[in-house]
């Protein structure tokens, strides 16, 4: 491991950068219905503006691993920090569709630059500890939605504009700034270990890395669109559905701040194939209750996807480091382009099933409301298969794992 005398340093930038990239999602999707009537856009802008978001991050999630190596970790984070300043100060001055879209679209561009930066920076300075320090690191994502979205309810409450509230982002991004400029980076895990370009690309060959990525796939999806979407999907079976997200959030946060002793207990390939099936469970539940039952699947779930993101990272960077910062960010970005077809897939789906549950002829509120009633938990119950199928894949994955292990074993004893 690299001697890295200023890693706790690092450690929080690190995370108030990743503050930083959560709250633009908690504070944007709490003003995005008053910035389409101040601005008088229409739901399909304000989904094109929303949409910027998640592929702007996955495009700078896979570049940024490609170049991370090149221009230095120091020099990316600096770009993150211009393109989020550049993403605020442009959605405060914001005065319709395009200078909106522009916004919306620099933070994504940051967020994924943090992104791709920040994780192969953790698992450097933590060479020792990946997916542990990989999940504290992450409990900062559902952790500033969490404080987002309480910033907009609260500061809504004492009357305080939507620009203040955006403005609010200005402050952890300045220190993120000041504190990254003045702090030392090491190189990437990679490039210290003297593994070279070649090898790298080589490595993002091996069979096991690929299934790794049509993983991620599965397990983004499952915990990003269900999180996006459980208030739509919810909304007309609870009166309470925001409250299901903060719950699970909430969970997500405990979770992953505990995440060290759950990790050694099981290893990181015990604690997918266990966060597949909980997950399991709790979609289960939020597809097939209703009243307090609801409340209880949102706890399961939360339960479920806590540990998917930083482990999925974890267990590449643990048993694949030869892929380096482009393999974990080519897992950052499979999850989040996952979440992003997936959502448009899923959206055009439940209006057809909203259509389908509408009386012929009857287009009353109470019927549409009847209708999105039924289709939010079909929804739920088709997205389930994919944790269902997570669970087979893990329990595959932990016997390979095992396998592995214990012939390496023989051949060092025989060594």
């Amino acid at each position: 491991m690299q001697p890295t005398p200023q890693r706790s340093q690092l450690f929080v930038a690190s995370c108030l950068a990743l503050l930083v990239t959560s709250l633009s999602f908690g504070i944007r999707a709490g003003i995005l219905g008053r910035l389409g009537v101040q601005f008088g856009l229409t739901t399909s802008e304000l989904a094109t503006i929303a949409g910027t978001a998640f592929w702007g991050f996955p495009a700078a999630v896979i570049l940024g691993g490609f170049v991370v190596d090149i221009i230095g970790m120091k020099r990316l984070l600096i770009v993150a920090f211009v393109f989020h300043l550049a993403g605020i100060i442009l959605t405060i001055f914001a005065g319709g569709y395009w200078s909106l879209f522009i916004s919306t679209l620099c933070i994504g561009i940051a967020n994924g630059t943090v992104e791709a930066t920040c994780n192969p920076l953790v698992a450097t300075i933590y060479a020792d500890n990946k997916s542990t320090k990989l999940n504290h690191f992450h409990l900062w994502f559902p952790g500033g939605i969490v404080i987002g979205t309480l910033l907009v309810y609260f500061l809504d409450k004492a009357g305080v504009g939507w620009q203040v509230q955006v403005g609010l982002m200005a402050i952890p991004t300045l220190i993120y700034g000041l504190l990254f400029s003045k702090l030392s980076f090491p190189v990437t895990e990679r490039v210290a270990k003297g593994v070279s370009t070649g090898d790298m690309y080589r490595a993002l060959k091996n069979p096991l890395f690929i299934c790794m990525i049509i993983l991620m796939f599965g397990t983004g999806a499952t915990e990003l669109f269900t999180g996006q979407w459980i208030d739509v999907l919810l909304k007309n079976v609870s009166d309470n559905a925001i409250l299901l997200l903060t719950i699970e959030t909430g969970i997500m946060v405990i979770g992953r701040a505990f995440a060290g002793p759950v990790v050694h207990k099981f290893s990181p390939t015990g604690v997918l194939l266990i966060s597949a099936i909980l997950s399991a469970i709790g979609l289960y539940l939020l597809g097939h209750s209703t009243g307090n039952m609801l409340f209880v699947g949102a706890i399961i779930f939360g339960m479920g996807v806590c540990y998917f993101w930083p482990t999925m990272l974890g267990f590449v960077s643990e048993n694949l480091p030869e892929t380096g910062a482009v393999g974990m960010n080519l897992m950052g970005g499979a999850g989040m382009l996952a979440t992003f077809i997936y959502t448009i897939f899923m959206g055009g789906y439940y209006d057809k099933l909203v259509a389908a549950h509408l009386p012929p002829g009857d287009t009353s509120e109470a019927a549409m409301d009847a209708a999105k009633k039924a289709a939010g938990p079909e929804v739920l119950n088709v997205t389930l298969i994919i944790p269902i199928i997570l669970v087979v894949a893990f329990t595959i994955l932990l016997f390979y794992m095992r396998g592995k292990k214990n012939t390496n074993s023989l051949a060092t004893a025989a060594h």
